[in-house]
């Protein structure tokens, strides 16, 4: 599901803003009394609301072949800001790429390539306890995988999950650089992005 909400918003995000840079939209955009972050909230909004459709899809699917959560009513809502924060790092990258990678299909596949190779170093795609000491730190620093650890860790238990995710400090460093992730991609595609080339 993590990995869904990362291409949407890394891949798909920036597949937009390229889009509509070469088919002349962003620069009407651009022409008329529109202030940018109007563009990209809309942006982020469709990023989430198809991020939540994929992840209602990952989650219904998994429940019909006999996935099973343990977490209550309370720790589902915590596991639901977790996937938020997901969403608002992945917009933040996909962002970035959209901006500083002006070609549709560079976008597209530079999102893919980090989406795919930060989660193959982060412990998205291999068991924590299997990585190396830094990619250990990586991964816990990483707001994409410490939000995932945190969602495991709420829903299936603390026995998944080989370190607790859960702690005030690393919620604060998964919060704070999940935020700072979408800040730093919301400004650098307002000064940059949203310019008539």
């Amino acid at each position: 599901m993590v990995f869904a909400l990362m291409i949407a918003g890394m891949s798909n995000l920036p597949a937009s803003i390229a889009g509509d840079r070469a088919n002349g939209l962003l620069s009407k955009l651009i022409s008329m009394p529109i202030k940018p972050y109007k563009d990209f909230i809309g942006r982020i909004s469709a990023v989430i609301t198809l991020s939540l459709l994929a992840a209602a899809l990952v989650i219904v699917v998994g429940i019909a072949v006999g996935a099973r959560f343990t977490g209550s009513g309370v720790e589902i809502l915590q596991a639901i800001g977790f996937v938020l924060l997901v969403i608002c790092a992945s917009a933040g990258v996909g962002l970035i790429i959209g901006t500083l990678i002006k070609n549709l299909q560079g976008a597209i596949m530079t999102g893919v390539g980090i989406a795919v190779i930060t989660s193959a170093i982060s412990g998205l795609f291999a068991p924590y306890e299997s990585l190396p000491v830094p990619l250990q730190t990586f991964a816990r620093v990483y707001p994409i995988s410490s939000s995932q650890a945190s969602i495991v860790h709420l829903l299936a238990g603390p026995d998944m999950v080989a370190y607790n995710p859960l702690t005030s400090g690393q919620i604060t460093v998964t919060i704070a650089l999940s935020f700072a992730l979408l800040l730093v991609g919301a400004v650098l595609y307002s000064r940059l992005g949203w310019k008539l080339e």
